[in-house]
């Protein structure tokens, strides 16, 4: 009877609990942020900032899911919008840390695998997708899409050529966020356990992680040249996004569909371009630029992170995830092969 009475009582302490979180959620998460940028800020300060060396991206993206899944969502709308915005914002302010000739240098020897790997996802993708798991044509073409590129984005500008439905973009979109969540956090543990150099872990991140904001978050914490190489070939991977779009509509019969071109990859280039020859002469401020961005992006996994919900969970279907999964590790086995062997 006691025993009974017992997990009676953890059950309704746990319900109280949980019912706690959802109720306070928006106090929570207007607490969390304010600990994330307090802590941030507080690097400025040379005595203080130990207490700003533990927040980096997984921890925030961590956190964010953390919230997520035990508050629930809390201003949905805002952090969809400002993750986006905050995201571009950052990788544009990256740039003022780079130099022209030292980016395409440590970039160029993944440009030709990048054009291979694109094409090579796409088909491997459908095949998985189409004749292995029998998803559905749109849905697959949609993660292949996404896996090939640069994950959401790709997504975005693909789903409305192929006038897939909202259905469809959700579950391709939910399989590409689970996916690059679980990124985030296992690629640079798995590159210091294989012993990748900088130049080596940038170039996988780019090319095996989905999204934008992941492998920028993953080379970050994996070191500053391994960050400058994965955000050059990423975004040089971005501008596929136009081909594809263009190819597809041509597949599908769909011409006439607007294309989403992401913009900011230009101002990035001119950030690079601004650093190299104008601020060469002031490098402070292109590294202040640049650190500012980095803290940018930490707040971005946050958000990024706290835009999961359980509704998202629901949506990702057995099949779809199985794709996202086994074409993950086809592409991430294969480019990792191609680097320590190439």
């Amino acid at each position: 009877m006691k025993s009974i009475y017992y997990l009676c009582t953890r059950k309704q302490n746990n319900e109280m609990i949980m019912e706690f979180l959802k109720t306070n959620n928006k106090t929570i998460y207007s607490g969390i942020l304010i600990v994330l940028a307090v802590c941030l800020l507080l690097g400025y300060v040379p005595s203080m900032s130990a207490f700003s060396s533990w927040v980096t991206p997984p921890v925030a993206l961590f956190l964010g899911l953390a919230f997520a899944l035990l508050c629930g969502q809390a201003y949905p709308k805002f952090n969809k919008k400002v993750s986006k915005k905050l995201l571009q914002y950052s990788v544009v302010g990256l740039g003022f840390g780079m130099n022209l000739h030292a980016s395409l240098a440590s970039g160029k020897e993944g440009m030709m695998f990048t054009i291979i790997s694109v094409i090579g996802t796409m088909i491997i993708g459908m095949f998985i997708g189409r004749k292995m798991l029998k998803v559905n044509r749109d849905t697959s073409y949609l993660i292949s899409s996404g896996t090939a590129i640069c994950g959401g984005s790709a997504i975005a500008a693909v789903g409305p050529v192929i006038k897939a439905k909202d259905s469809d973009m959700s579950v391709a979109l939910a399989t590409i966020f689970v996916l690059n969540a679980i990124a985030l956090f296992i690629f640079p543990v798995m590159g210091g356990w294989l012993g990748l150099t900088q130049q080596e872990f940038g170039t996988w991140a780019a090319i095996a992680i989905h999204d934008t904001s992941s492998v920028v978050g993953a080379g970050a914490a994996y070191g500053e040249e391994a960050l400058q190489v994965a955000t050059t070939i990423k975004l040089t991977r971005a501008l596929w996004i136009i081909p594809l779009a263009l190819v597809t509509s041509v597949i599908f019969k769909n011409g006439g569909k607007k294309i989403s071109i992401p913009w900011f990859i230009l101002w990035f280039i001119v950030a690079i371009l601004l650093n190299t020859y104008i601020l060469d002469s002031v490098p402070e401020v292109g590294k202040a630029i640049s650190g500012l961005a980095r803290k940018g992006l930490i707040i971005t996994m946050f958000f990024i992170g706290a835009s999961l919900s359980t509704d998202v969970l629901k949506a990702v279907g057995v099949k779809p995830l199985l794709q996202g999964v086994l074409l993950w590790l086809v592409i991430s086995i294969g480019s990792l092969t191609y680097i320590l062997v190439g």
